[in-house]
């Protein structure tokens, strides 16, 4: 594992991977050490222990509880070890004695610990880091200004897929703020799959129709696509985070607004109006509720993505708001805010213009597709990602309906033409 996370960091290094200050190693691969190895047929022999040296030198070094000292309510341990000039020493340390009373002749030994130990110096690991109770060599390194961690974090992973590694027991993985990043967006990625699977349940049991449900929840994908327009155009830095929790707030605003415009579509409808003349006037009418709705979230969203600022305090005390523009919270909340402006925007004219255009094409292709493919089933296709099978056989509904309709108009016009001739004939 040393040699792969070295090789590794050499690799990196050579190729110069644009915004890495300097990669660095989590595990100091050269400290020194002093082994101290037990010669134990000696010690057997002089009646010592390994756990005897053991603790002679560990209390020489740390330190032995010796007693403890009460001072009113508060008790203070009280420590025995050699000075620090002792400790630092390596030769005071080898002539410490062992003292202890022989059990077969009764007499008080004392054996240095010089002659007990063979003295190694070598070189060792500093410490041995473990993820998940496995080792790990971490290299770090920081992002240089004018760069994204999400872009140097792509050019890393491009550049170890040319990398040949050494052990093949060893694994290669990329970590820090890029897979606490991932994990975020799984985590919002879930988090939205369930919500819009609850809305799409109560929009079902409150429409009792999976078609006019799924044509409500189009919405949100209608302003996603708004979300990533306006962040490719203005060319802010995407936020996993923010920007997910954006999405997950404005699927409720749009949503809401698609409700306006079906409902009233729908009551239009049960007072006998016609489908066509139904949408447009749902369309007309629900405008303003629509617009309203957007407008007040846009402009009170506004403040917070521009970062605008008022000090309440000195207003009300000296008169002098003291407005700013911009500090920290801009950089936490202006990825949401724009986030639901963009989507708000888009979505506006998605409600006015797909939705009812929508419904009415769904309202004319439901018995033909009912009928064409047996039951009612047929509905539950337009769930993504079941939806990329269901716009071909609308397709070819709307083609099949649209040929009979033909067919039937010129029957019509024949059976008219020929009972037109008949009667010009009789008279």
């Amino acid at each position: 594992m040393i040699k792969t996370a070295v090789d590794l960091k050499n690799f990196l290094d050579s190729v110069q991977v644009p915004g890495v200050e300097e990669l660095k190693m989590n595990v100091d691969l050269a400290s020194p050490e002093i082994a101290l190895t037990v010669n134990r047929e000696r010690a057997l022999s002089e009646g010592v222990s390994s756990a005897q040296i053991g603790m002679q030198l560990r209390t020489a070094l740390f330190g032995n509880e010796a007693s403890k000292i009460k001072d009113g309510e508060d008790e203070y341990k009280i420590y025995v070890r050699s000075n620090e000039v002792q400790r630092k020493s390596l030769t005071d340390l080898l002539n410490m004695t062992i003292r202890f009373r022989d059990m077969a002749s009764g007499q008080v030994k004392s054996v240095p610990i010089s002659s007990l130990v063979t003295v190694d110096y070598s070189n060792t690991l500093g410490s041995v880091q473990r993820k998940n109770q496995k080792r790990v060599i971490t290299l770090r390194s920081n992002v240089l200004s004018g760069y994204t961690p999400t872009a140097v974090n792509a050019d890393i992973a491009n550049a170890i897929e040319g990398f040949r590694k050494t052990g093949d027991d060893v694994t290669i993985k990329q970590t820090g703020e890029g897979e606490q990043q991932a994990e975020t967006g799984a985590f919002l990625g879930k988090a939205l799959v369930i919500a819009l699977g609850l809305i799409l349940l109560i929009l079902v049991m409150q429409f009792n129709s999976m078609s006019k449900s799924v044509i409500i929840l189009t919405e949100i994908v209608f302003s996603i696509i708004g979300v990533l327009l306006g962040f490719t155009l203005t060319g802010m830095t995407v936020s996993v985070v923010m920007t997910g929790v954006g999405i997950l707030g404005l699927a409720g605003i749009v949503i809401k607004n698609g409700i306006l415009v079906i409902e009233f579509a729908d009551e239009l409808r049960s007072r006998g109006m016609k489908t066509r003349e139904a949408v447009i006037e749902a369309g007309k009418t629900r405008i303003i509720p629509v617009l309203l709705t957007a407008l007040a979230a846009i402009l009170a969203l506004i403040p917070l993505a521009v970062g605008f600022n008022i000090n309440f305090v000195t207003l009300f005390a000296e008169l002098n708001p003291r407005i700013f523009f911009g500090g920290d919270n801009v950089t936490f909340w202006k990825p949401l805010s724009w986030t639901i402006i963009f989507g708000l925007i888009f979505a506006f004219f998605m409600t006015l213009f797909m939705v009812p255009s929508m419904y009415l094409i769904a309202e004319r292709l439901k018995r033909p597709m009912q009928k064409q493919y047996g039951g009612k089933w047929i509905s539950f296709l337009g769930i993504p990602p079941a939806i990329f099978l269901f716009i071909p056989l609308m397709f070819i509904t709307m083609f099949r309906q649209k040929r009979k309709v033909n067919a039937r108009r010129r029957k019509l016009a024949n059976d008219k033409g020929a009972s037109e001739s008949f009667v010009g004939s009789w008279l």
